[in-house]
């Protein structure tokens, strides 16, 4: 009987062990449980993090992963400049060369009449002095000052080439006038007007041929004005 009452005492011992274990156990569990938690936050705390270095550069600067997005946004950074870079030489490649105006050219008349000719002839000389190339073509307005009033030329009809002007360079167009031969004194010659191609500016020169025209009976200019580039050549 003795012997059954140790075993039983054994076993009552072996059992509150058991169960001893089995709340420690439990407890450990327990203490662990809230580390899921934990994580949960650390995780969630990344995901705030990925979301702020979007908004701005200068959160989350003392992690890793923070660290890797303003890398980004500088990159983006040098992208805006190259297209900045590529906007300015489209804006110079679409450049064109403008046109000659009245101010940058310098306008000369003289007397070029060779003996025999039928008609008299003044060539007119534009000088582009602009320090740039300009462009020009066409035909140059020509008026003669008279003491009967002004007299416009007319054109001769030629085709106008397209002209550019290098800083210093020069072209030339033709004044063809007829001679007075009537024997009496004429139209008296005061002056000369002379507008460049898609001008409204003007300049005044002084005649450089016969002092006078012959009297028309009012039909039709007797002064021809060739294009620009054809010195010589109007008639």
């Amino acid at each position: 009987m003795r012997v059954q009452k140790l075993t039983f005492a054994a076993l009552a011992v072996a059992a509150g062990l058991t169960l001893t274990a089995c709340q420690s156990d439990d407890d450990g569990k327990a203490q662990s449980a809230p580390s899921s938690p934990a994580s949960a936050s650390a995780t969630g705390g990344g995901q705030g993090s990925g979301g702020s270095d979007a908004g701005s550069s200068d959160q989350g600067g003392g992690k890793d992963s923070a660290g890797k997005a303003p890398a980004g946004k500088g990159s983006a950074g040098k992208s805006s400049g190259g297209q900045a870079t590529n906007a300015g030489t489209g804006s110079q490649e679409n450049g064109k060369t403008a046109k000659c105006r009245t101010d940058e050219l310098q306008i000369t008349a003289k007397d070029h009449t060779i003996d025999g000719d039928p008609d008299g002839t003044v060539v007119v000389e534009l000088k582009n002095h602009s320090g740039h190339s300009c462009a020009i073509s066409g035909y140059a307005g020509v008026d003669l000052k008279t003491n009967a009033g002004s007299l416009s030329a007319k054109r001769t009809g030629e085709q106008a080439p397209s002209t550019i002007l290098k800083n210093g360079q020069s072209t030339f167009f033709g004044i063809n006038y007829p001679f007075n031969k009537s024997g009496g004194s004429g139209v008296r010659i005061t002056g000369l007007v002379v507008t460049p191609p898609n001008e409204t500016k003007s300049v005044s020169l002084t005649w450089p041929g016969a002092a006078t025209l012959p009297v028309t009976d009012g039909s039709g200019s007797p002064v021809k004005v060739g294009p620009i580039g054809s010195a010589g050549q109007g008639g």
